[in-house]
């Protein structure tokens, strides 16, 4: 049993440059910046639909996709998709496909699911059929009638979306917006992924000055560090596919090590958050210095109605309250007439506000020059980004007015 076991695995070793196909999962909104992650990484996008991305890659994809991309959820492995509309038919073209060829003998497999428009609308009646079918395929490769499930996780996921069938295996573990420099992810209320897509979508580079005047945790600012020096998001974690036995272990090693050589941890940064809360800048430091093993980044207690900015054409990411931190409309309105007041001052800035409050150009008294809609989990925003004028000379990006 041990032999053919090891057998799979080295010949999988083997065929590692081989062609896989991927699915990396996104925020409603994402799928574009993703997309062009993944193309960036070098791989092939097949296919963009609503919160996913199909790309294809070798073994190595799993590792550096997982290490690099900054606005995904997950990267899934995909190993098989088809139609269905009877749970007879889930169970048998499930159990046609090769999970010998992805789960060892002793591997641990939960099954999670989700159905949209499917006929198959029972998730837990289709999770239960997929385990089965999954155990009945493993029973032949490794002629067993029982599985411990004591090694590594793969987590199989069946998608069923109009009779659909898609089912993939979890290559990231815990999302990818967990990046290791938090603490506590509870009361954060803005994902790591959803910031870096802020600061992607932004005309923000890092010889410019990048402020966020409402910045509670630090969660935009310490991504836009991430960018700035090229710091792979992915870098101090790990990712359940590390522990797969059919993945060499070199092709982590390999990932990893570039990551580091592609780094720019001595590029200067000049980025700024300020919060009326001290405690929210206690941690934002916190977790800046455990993303960054630094103190470069500014952190200062201060109230959105005393921000300014002595310094030229810089960019003003933001994630304001609207509405479920706030007391009341009176306040609200209050709070984004202050926004306006401060923010409209810096004529030669970029300003960037993603909220769900509906009345911001009302009271910023100007149309966004862009609107994007983006979900803030199931919130549904808008990105307002109002574009500064460009800087009409590079030694005057982030000088001082006086």
């Amino acid at each position: 049993m041990d032999e053919k076991k090891g057998s799979i695995t080295q010949k999988n070793k083997m065929n590692r440059g081989e062609e896989i196909q991927l699915i990396a999962t996104t925020a409603f909104g994402l799928e574009a910046i993703a997309a062009r992650e993944i193309k960036a990484l070098g791989y092939e996008v097949l296919e963009t639909e609503n919160g996913r991305i199909t790309f294809q890659g070798s073994f190595e994809a799993i590792c550096r996709a997982n290490l690099w991309l900054r606005t995904a959820e997950r990267v899934l492995l995909k190993v098989g998709s088809f139609n269905a509309r009877s749970f007879e038919e889930l169970f048998e073209k499930t159990k046609a496909l090769p999970w010998s060829r992805w789960i060892p003998e002793n591997g641990v497999f939960p099954v999670s699911g989700k159905s949209i428009k499917s006929q198959l609308a029972s998730v837990p009646d289709c999770q239960a059929i997929v385990k089965k079918a999954v155990v009945e395929s493993l029973k032949k490769t490794y002629r067993k009638d029982w599985f411990e499930e004591k090694g590594s996780q793969y987590a199989i996921e069946v998608a069923l979306l109009k009779d659909r069938v898609t089912l993939t295996i979890d290559t990231s573990g815990s999302g990818l917006h967990r990046r290791g420099y938090r603490e506590s992810y509870h009361q954060a209320p803005l994902k790591e992924t959803l910031a870096a897509a802020l600061v992607m979508l932004s005309y923000w580079n890092p010889d410019r000055v990048l402020v966020d005047p409402m910045c509670g945790s630090g969660t935009i600012p310490i991504e836009a560090a991430l960018i700035g020096k090229n710091i792979a998001p992915g870098m101090n974690r790990e990712f359940a596919s590390q522990h797969w036995e059919w993945i060499d272990p070199a092709l982590w090693r390999q990932a990893r090590k570039e990551t580091h050589d592609l780094a720019d941890f001595q590029r200067p940064v000049n980025i700024q958050g300020y919060d009326v809360d001290e405690n929210a800048i206690k941690m934002a430091r916190r977790y800046a210095f455990n993303a960054l093993d630094s103190h470069e980044l500014h952190f200062e207690r201060r109230d959105v109605a005393e921000f300014g900015s002595r310094y030229h054409y810089g960019c003003l990411i933001t994630n304001p309250p609207y509405g479920e931190r706030m007391g009341s409309v009176d306040e609200l309105e209050e709070l984004y007439t202050t926004m306006a007041q401060r923010f409209m001052e810096l004529d030669t800035w970029s300003v960037y506000v993603l909220t769900a409050y509906p009345e911001l150009e009302r009271i910023f008294g100007k149309k966004a020059d862009r609107r994007r809609k983006l979900y803030n989990g199931r919130i549904e925003c808008q990105y307002y980004q109002y574009q500064g004028p460009r800087p009409p000379r590079r030694d005057q990006i982030g000088s001082a007015e006086k």
